[in-house]
């Protein structure tokens, strides 16, 4: 009774009215984006034993012609289509034709296959492991057991339901002929798809003679499906066209606004949450005004090959189809095969071998990448659309499209605090709403910082690479306990530490950044004796020096309390700590990022320790390997509260994940590090989110490179960072833009986007003048000296730390069995 009412209420409502309801659903449950997939298309068989009157694609044997693609043509098309951007290859095929034709029986079998299925399986194996590129099939009918076999090399697959009308199948009707089509057959392929966790897509076919009536049944059959299992990931609402030399040639074809109305009314029965899909190319020029109907996905559309299904209606180009996005003020964004909510639950969704193949492709919402820029290679650029939508020609705060960014901009604006809701929604800001959140975040920088963009003459000193914690992303640590990738295992010894330092401070260094594995010989003695050794060599030069793991861990070898330890080092002359072993604040991802360092409050507690004794240390966050932006959101947040209580940061650093040589990226178990939108915004929504907490927002050269350092300088950023002289844990782990970045390389890339520059102390101070001008045109480097060390000396214990243990008091720890190696 309640299903009659709706549907009544559905069937007589005015057109404009269901339309605003619809809009409205789309927007709470998808905001302003609007999703397509870059696809291959691949008709592996046009033969089918099914003869829907309405089609062209499926077509009886031709004398002369193979009845399949052979596999090396199914790989050459799946090559064309990854080497022009796509990300899924839709595989397409008639249904099980081996039923109807010998030849198909007899080509199988020349190809060792029995079945269609079998065949499509092997096809869709090889482009997966030869391309990259994600299968999503639509083979048609399937069994359990075609199911489970076909979701092994798949991430998604679909079949139109079209109608629930048992007529359409009788003579006459349009699916006359073709058992496949009759709707309990095609409902239960949905079922059993539901019952084995498979991303399924499905829909309805319009204007083949079903009833308003009928089409709100099947819309309400593919809800009760959907609200039993969640595995249909998308509603296709089609549009029948009518094509020459077929039965339905001269049958007329639905109008557009009762394509509207379908539409629509699918989006009120299947609610804001569900993905619904109208072809563009269907609806010809008018296709925009499928987005005034409540759809959030174009669905796939190909660079490199025709809609088979549909020759005579080809895709809009990518640039017109964003533009008649934006016209309409949403934003564009390219998708995978399967969607961002199964993704983000694989082990339910994918199987275990489609999960690294998938996640490589994503971004942190889980859509698809649309560039190959990555952090720490400089052969690909930042894509020239991203550099575009940079600067004062950006839309502002209040002319960005999406409600909530706007809100969160203006609330920026105002200097309310954003809440963590807030601040995803600025880091998911794409197309206008990036550019207004860049705008607004430089507007804010220039407020702040004035336009001199800031860097300090720093070395870097990695005094070893043991280390006895497996952080998976982490390339630079070796040892016994650690991912053994590249180099040897080596100690600086102290002497050649301070060797170091004087070379630095000879070439106008002011700051010595001092930072390593975590030893588990080292106890927090040795940590003293390194800073008290530089400081009687060179009291001028400040010591910055110290993630929060290794204070953590040498307050533990000593057992005493954080204070203590701190006021130790302070005391032998460290000046600053710097920000990193922070990773990302959120215990949920470091139970998998790095399960046996500090946590979040751990880390927020050496900090504490060391603002309250005196102390300044900056932040960092190391983004783009697992999580997502929700996460991201949390560390500024847990940041911005610290520096709440305690005062003590003077910068915030995002460190983009550097993939190329990453443990967890080469079991691919994480992503190919952020987007560009990506990085770039994290320094934009940094700059929004910590004001006026934290003023400093520093870009790393070394990890964005040149031209990504330049963009964060106009996105919020005004500063940086060091010169460096040495770098070993970004190139540890695949970056290349190099170790130093002298003065006049600096101040050559701050000046080529128009801005001034000056050199800094570590604490934003005024460096001595006659100091730095030792800076510039200084003498090269002495080859640093790495002694290696045997695995005799890696496995020499001392005590160590446990995950999650507490902060004790001495006899405590004394008393704990547990800290010690035997």
């Amino acid at each position: 009774m309640q299903r009659s009412k709706h549907a009544m209420r559905l069937l007589d409502s005015p057109l404009p009215e269901l339309l605003e309801e619809a809009r409205a659903l789309c927007r709470e449950g998808h905001g302003t984006l609007v999703t397509y997939s870059p696809k291959v298309f691949i008709p592996l068989t046009v033969l089918c034993r099914d003869v829907c009157h309405y089609c062209t694609f499926a077509k009886p044997p031709s004398k002369g012609e193979r009845a399949f693609m052979t596999p090396e043509e199914v790989v050459e098309m799946a090559r064309a289509g990854a080497a022009a951007g796509c990300h899924e290859a839709l595989f397409t095929l008639g249904d099980k034709p081996e039923k109807r034709y010998r030849v198909a029986r007899e080509e199988l079998e020349a190809l060792g296959h029995e079945t269609t299925l079998s065949y499509l399986r092997e096809c869709a194996e090889r482009v997966l492991e030869e391309t990259g590129l994600l299968p999503h099939l639509n083979p048609g009918v399937m069994t359990a057991d075609d199911l489970r076999a076909l979701r092994e090399v798949s991430v998604s697959m679909g079949i139109m339901l079209e109608t629930v009308s048992d007529r359409l199948s009788e003579r006459g009707g349009a699916h006359f002929g073709s058992p496949d089509k009759h709707p309990s057959v095609r409902l239960e392929t949905l079922r059993l798809a539901g019952e084995l966790a498979v991303p399924f897509t499905s829909g309805i076919l319009i204007g083949i003679g079903e009833t308003r009536d009928e089409r709100l049944d099947a819309l309400f059959a593919l809800r009760d499906l959907h609200e039993e299992y969640g595995h249909l990931q998308e509603i296709i609402i089609q549009n029948f066209r009518a094509k020459p030399d077929t039965r339905m040639a001269d049958h007329s074809e639905p109008t557009q606004a009762d394509l509207l109305w379908t539409a629509a009314v699918a989006r009120i029965i299947l609610g804001p949450d569900t993905n619904i899909q109208a072809p563009p190319n269907l609806s010809y020029e008018g296709f925009p005004e499928l987005l005034d109907a409540g759809i959030n996905d174009w669905g796939g559309v190909s660079p490199v090959t025709i809609d088979h299904v549909n020759p005579e209606a080809p895709w809009p180009d990518l640039d017109r189809l964003r533009e008649a996005t934006e016209s309409k003020g949403l934003s564009l964004a390219a998708r995978l095969p399967v969607y961002p909510e199964y993704i983000a639950d694989p082990v339910r969704w994918l199987d275990s071998s489609l999960r690294a193949p998938t996640l490589q492709r994503a971004d942190a919402d889980g859509l698809g990448r649309e560039e190959h820029w990555a952090s720490g290679d400089p052969n690909v650029p930042p894509p020239p659309r991203d550099l575009a939508r940079l600067g004062a020609h950006a839309p502002d705060a209040a002319h960005a499209p999406d409600a909530a960014v706007r809100d969160a901009l203006a609330a920026a604006r105002e200097q309310k605090e954003l809440d963590e809701e807030q601040i995803v929604a600025l880091l998911g800001a794409r197309g206008d709403n990036f550019s207004a959140g860049a705008r607004a975040a430089d507007d804010l920088r220039r407020e702040v910082n004035g336009d001199t963009v800031s860097y300090v003459v720093t070395r870097n000193i990695n005094y070893t690479n043991v280390c006895y914690f497996k952080c998976g992303f982490c390339a630079f640590s070796k040892g016994k306990l650690a991912e053994n990738l590249r180099g040897p295992a080596y100690v600086v010894p102290i002497p050649e530490i301070v060797r170091r330092a004087r070379e630095a401070w000879d070439r106008g260094g002011v700051e010595v950044c001092l930072q390593g594995g975590i030893h588990p010989g080292f106890t927090g003695d040795h940590y003293l004796e390194i800073v008290t050794a530089i400081k009687n060599e060179l009291p001028d030069l400040h010591v910055h020096a110290f993630s929060a793991l290794e204070v953590f861990q040498g307050a533990a070898t000593l057992g005493i309390s954080l204070d203590d330890y701190v006021g130790r080092l302070r005391a032998a002359g460290l000046s600053s700590l710097p920000g990193t072993a922070a990773e990302i604040l959120d215990d949920e991802i470091r139970a998998t990022l790095c399960p046996d360092k500090v946590s979040t409050d751990q880390w927020l507690s050496v900090h504490d320790a060391a603002h309250r004794g005196g102390l300044h240390s900056t932040t960092t966050i190391m983004f783009g390997s697992i999580e997502t932006t929700k996460s991201w959101a949390r560390h500024l947040v847990r940041l911005r509260e610290q520096q709440q209580r305690s005062g003590g940061f003077t910068e915030f650093v995002p460190l983009p994940f550097v993939h190329m040589e990453a443990p967890m990226f080469l079991k691919g178990a994480a992503r190919k590090g952020p987007t560009f939108r990506e990085a770039v915004l994290i320094h934009a929504v940094a700059r929004l989110a910590l004001h006026p907490h934290i003023t400093n927002i520093q870009a790393s050269w070394v990890k964005l490179g040149v031209a990504g350092a330049q963009a964060c300088l106009q996105a919020g950023a005004n500063d940086l960072g060091g010169t460096l002289m040495n770098e070993s844990i970004s190139r540890a782990a695949g970056a290349t833009h190099g170790q130093e970045m002298p003065p006049e390389g600096m101040e050559e890339m701050i000046g080529a986007i128009g801005r001034p520059s000056r050199q800094r102390t570590t604490l934003y101070g005024e460096p001595n003048p006659e100091h730095s001008k030792l800076s510039y045109n200084a003498s090269p480097l002495v080859e640093p000296n790495n002694p290696g060390v045997n695995d005799a000396a890696i496995a020499r214990p001392t005590r160590l730390i446990r995950p999650g243990v507490d902060l004790l008091a001495p006899e405590d720890y004394a008393a704990d069995k547990s800290l010690t190696t035997a």
